[in-house]
């Protein structure tokens, strides 16, 4: 299938969830998320404030449990700049100190921007992703820019609700392929890429 076609497929199985299949479905890929990986050689960590309305991924979780047992990793969120069609990322350490954008979506506020070449983890939005570890996102492409410039080491992980399809049909050159994603039922790890 193409991206167009599985973001539709996909985004209407994410809107049939239930808050409660949400709520734990989020916290069995947390809980995963945190066996699987040691985060002790981590010192910067990027992830996605979550957009409810979405039926997106709770990441409070994920942020609150860095935040209380890894206080010397460095979280940072993304913020949208719009007169570049680009992700700027700026430290992220408190849930009140965010601002809303014109599309209804929780940035964090302030003025510092880190590099992404500084970043070690990238929590990376999906809708669906496949078995190679090429994703379906929202369409802009802005993960894909700000991943591309990560340095090649940078842990790129989804964080997905369902498990991979087989394939996606139209990858291109700009598509970034994960390291691995994690879902309620297992973390998948990527090798060889197409």
């Amino acid at each position: 299938m193409t991206k167009s076609e599985l973001r539709k497929l996909y985004l209407e199985k994410r809107k049939a969830l239930t808050a409660g299949e949400v709520a734990e479905m989020s916290l069995l890929i947390a809980d995963r998320l945190f066996m699987s990986f040691d985060l002790a050689a981590i010192r910067t960590l990027h992830c996605f404030i979550s957009i409810s309305k979405f039926n997106e991924i709770d990441t409070s979780i994920i942020f609150q449990h860095v935040w209380n047992d890894f206080p010397n990793i460095d979280t940072f969120a993304p913020r949208m700049d719009r007169s570049i069609d680009e992700l700027e990322h700026l430290p992220y350490t408190d849930p009140s100190e965010t601002l809303e954008n014109s599309w209804g979506i929780r940035e964090p506020a302030g003025t510092q921007k880190a590099d992404p070449k500084k970043i070690d983890l990238v929590l990376v939005p999906l809708l669906c992703f496949d078995e190679s570890g090429f994703r379906v996102g929202y369409g802009k492409g802005y993960y894909d820019k700000f991943l591309a410039r990560c340095r090649p080491d940078c842990l790129k992980i989804g964080l997905s609700f369902f498990p991979p399809v087989e394939r996606i049909d139209d990858i291109h050159g700009g598509d970034v392929p994960l390291n691995g994603c994690v879902t309620p039922g297992r973390l998948y790890r990527f090798e060889a890429q197409r």
